[in-house]
C-alpha cells in the first residue's frame, strides 16, 4: 500500500482529463461521438428541469462539438443506449445492461420501494394491453370520461396507471423504448433488448469492480463512498471495501492524500502518463454533470462548494435558482444563473459570480465570449443578456465584452 500526496493541480487535471473536458472532441463526434462519450462516463444523468436545455443534453454538449438532441434519441431507438437508473435516472450503455438487475431485483421482490404497495392486478392489465398493443406512452392512458365506461378493457384512470407503468419499469419488466422529448414510450423488455446482450445477475463482487472500473476510468480517481455512491446495499459497500484493499496489496491501486480527512484511490500508473495539455476554453457546466456530481469529491479536489438551490426557498438562494458552475482552464471559478426564454429566442442571465481572480482579466473575459456563443446557440436563442455580476466591479468589462455578440 503506497500512499502520497501529489498537488491539488495534478489531481484536477486527471479528472479533467479523464472527463473528456480538456479538448474539443474528446471522444469523437455525432452520434458515434456521443455513444463513446455515455459509454467512457459510464452514465449520463436524465433531469427534467427546463430553463436551459435539459441536463443530459447540456452535458453531451459539453464533450461533443454540434451535439443535438437527437443523437441520443437514435442512439435509444437503435439499442445502443437504454434509459434506467443509476443513482439518478439516466442513459446508459447497453452493454452495461446486467448492472441494472440488481436494484430492479430489490424493487420486485420486495427489498426496496418505488411505489409502495403497488397494483399489481393493473400492472398485469397493462402488461396484457402492451403484449397485444405494443408500446405505450403514459399519455394514452385515459379514462373514457364521455361515457363514464371504467370497465372498457385497456383503459385506467391516469394517476394510478402512471405509477403502475413506472413500477413495470423499475421493476424491469419494462423498457424504455423511445423518447419524444420527455414523453417515453414503454414496450417489453423482451422485445427492446438486443438478444446479444448479457442478461445474467452480477454478484456483489461483480458489481463493486463494474463500478470501480467506471469511477477510475471516468474520474481518474476515486473513493470509497464514491464507488457506491447512493447506493445503500452493505454487501455491496464491503465488496467494493475488500476490492480496493486488494488492489492496493497488490500495487494495481495507490491511496493519495490532498490535506483533507477523505482518501482517493488512483490507478499506480495515473500520474506516470503523459500529461495532456489543459485547453484555456471556458465551460458552461450543468449541475447534473458527472464531473460535479459528487459534492463532496467536487469540494476536496477542486476546493469549490456547489449546492443546487432550485429546490431551495427562493428567500434562502445565495446564487440563483439553476446556477451553473463554470470550469476555466483546471479550476472552477464561478456559477451562473440564466434562463433560455425560448419563444423570444433569449438568453439571461440572470446573475454571473466570479469567485476566483487568479487569472489574467482579458484573457477570462475572451474565453467567456467565446464559450458563451455556441452556449446561445444550444438553448435556441440568439440573443443575449447579462443583468447583474459578482462582484460588481467586474460588472462593465462584462457588459463591454458582451458587445460583440449582443
Amino acid at each position: 500500500m503506497i500512499k502520497t500526496k501529489p498537488s491539488n493541480t495534478r489531481l484536477r487535471r486527471l479528472a479533467i482529463i479523464s472527463q473528456g473536458l480538456h479538448n474539443t472532441s474528446p471522444f469523437g463526434k455525432g452520434e458515434s461521438g456521443t455513444l463513446n462519450t455515455i459509454k467512457h462516463l459510464g452514465y449520463v444523468q436524465l433531469d427534467s428541469i427546463s430553463v436551459i436545455q435539459r441536463a443530459h443534453h447540456h452535458v453531451l454538449s459539453s464533450r461533443i462539438p454540434n451535439y443535438t438532441p437527437e443523437f441520443c434519441d437514435n442512439l435509444l431507438a437503435h439499442r445502443c443506449i437504454f434509459e434506467y437508473w443509476a443513482h439518478a435516472a439516466a442513459f446508459l450503455p447497453i452493454d452495461a445492461f446486467r448492472y441494472s438487475l440488481p436494484y430492479k431485483h430489490a424493487i420486485k421482490s420486495g427489498q426496496k420501494h418505488w411505489y409502495k404497495n403497488p397494483d399489481r392486478k393493473l400492472m398485469q392489465e397493462l402488461l396484457a394491453r402492451i403484449k397485444i398493443d405494443g408500446p405505450l406512452r403514459a399519455r394514452d392512458i385515459s379514462k373514457d370520461i364521455n361515457t363514464g365506461d371504467t370497465k372498457q378493457t385497456g383503459w385506467w384512470d391516469w394517476k394510478p396507471a402512471k405509477k403502475a407503468l413506472e413500477q413495470l419499469y423499475m421493476e424491469g419488466d419494462l423498457m424504455v423504448s423511445s423518447r419524444d422529448g420527455f414523453q417515453k414510450s414503454y414496450d417489453l423488455t423482451e422485445r427492446v433488448l438486443p438478444d446479444s446482450i448479457n442478461t445474467n445477475m452480477p454478484t456483489d463482487e461483480e458489481m463493486a469492480s463494474y463500478l470501480l472500473n467506471q469511477q477510475l476510468n471516468a474520474y481518474g480517481f476515486t473513493t470509497l463512498k464514491g464507488i457506491t455512491y447512493l447506493r445503500r446495499n452493505p454487501a455491496l459497500r464491503k465488496a467494493a471495501k475488500t476490492l480496493v484493499l486488494d488492489k492496493l496489496n497488490t500495487g494495481e491501486l495507490i491511496e493519495i492524500n490532498v490535506g483533507n480527512d477523505d482518501s482517493f484511490f488512483v490507478n499506480a500508473d495515473a500520474f506516470e502518463q503523459s500529461a495532456n495539455r489543459i485547453s484555456h476554453r471556458m465551460r458552461f457546466l450543468s449541475p447534473f454533470d458527472n464531473l460535479v456530481i459528487q459534492r463532496e469529491r467536487l469540494k476536496n479536489a477542486f476546493n469549490y462548494h456547489f449546492q443546487l438551490e432550485c429546490y431551495l426557498p427562493e428567500d434562502k438562494r445565495k446564487y440563483g435558482y439553476f446556477s451553473l458552475p463554470i470550469l476555466y482552464k483546471d479550476a472552477f471559478i464561478g456559477r451562473m444563473d440564466c434562463k433560455a426564454h425560448r419563444k423570444i429566442k433569449l438568453l439571461e442571465i440572470k446573475a454571473l459570480h466570479v469567485e476566483n481572480l487568479d487569472f489574467d482579466l482579458q484573457e477570462m473575459l475572451d474565453a467567456f465570449v467565446k464559450a458563451i456563443r455556441p452556449f446561445i446557440d444550444f438553448q435556441a436563442c440568439n440573443s443575449l443578456i447579462l443583468n447583474q455580476v459578482y462582484p460588481h466591479t467586474l460588472e462593465q468589462a462584462f457588459q463591454d465584452a458582451i458587445k460583440v455578440i449582443t
